[in-house]
């Protein structure tokens, strides 16, 4: 629920009954955004049902899955704003590389284990790079970490550069997957 909904409703119920009823604890519990930080770990990763890990996936269809998720984590991430500049060029360009990427990475685990990958929640906004990453859900252990950043290079416009970084390395290493351009004016704040 958005902060905003959840203060307004605390503060109606607070009103209209002139402090005597509490409001649910549910309403009361603030869930801090999560930071940038990309060691941080209280946004990394949303508990996985007991009915998500007990169904085994075949390779096409974890990659299918993973794709929806992809798409509608990516979505939440450019917002109303980006999103319609960049669909087409993004179904088109960068989604076919980040598929390749997933298909690799289902390639090294056996298909029972499949269903222990995951993809993480909540993109970062403002100026983060954090789209989503790929982690095992029994150990919490991040495997892919899909990022886009904004470039402006002299004279020549913004730039959205997708890229992923992988545990191989110690996520040092940038593998890009492809650049959409932008304008020459300055993009809005991700996830507006």
């Amino acid at each position: 629920m958005p902060s905003w909904l959840r203060k307004t409703l605390v503060a109606a119920i607070t009103v209209c009954t002139f402090g005597l009823v509490t409001p649910p604890a549910s309403l009361l519990a603030a869930k801090d955004p999560p930071s940038d930080d990309a060691s941080s770990s209280d946004w990394q990763h949303s508990p996985t049902s007991r009915a998500e890990e007990a169904v085994s996936l075949t390779r096409a269809q974890f990659i299918e899955r993973t794709m929806e998720k992809a798409v509608a984590q990516s979505h939440e991430k450019f917002g109303r704003k980006i999103a319609p500049v960049i669909e087409d060029e993004f179904r088109a360009v960068i989604l076919p590389r980040m598929e390749e990427v997933i298909a690799e990475l289902a390639d090294r685990y056996p298909e029972e284990e499949l269903r222990y990958l995951a993809v993480s929640e909540n993109p970062s906004g403002g100026q983060g790079e954090r789209i989503f990453h790929l982690y095992r859900a029994d150990t919490g252990e991040d495997l892919i970490r899909f990022h886009v950043r904004r470039e402006h290079p002299p004279q020549d416009g913004y730039w959205f550069q997708f890229h992923y970084h992988t545990c191989d390395d110690g996520f040092q290493a940038h593998h890009e997957l492809g650049k959409i351009y932008w304008s020459k004016n300055t993009p809005p704040n991700w996830r507006t």
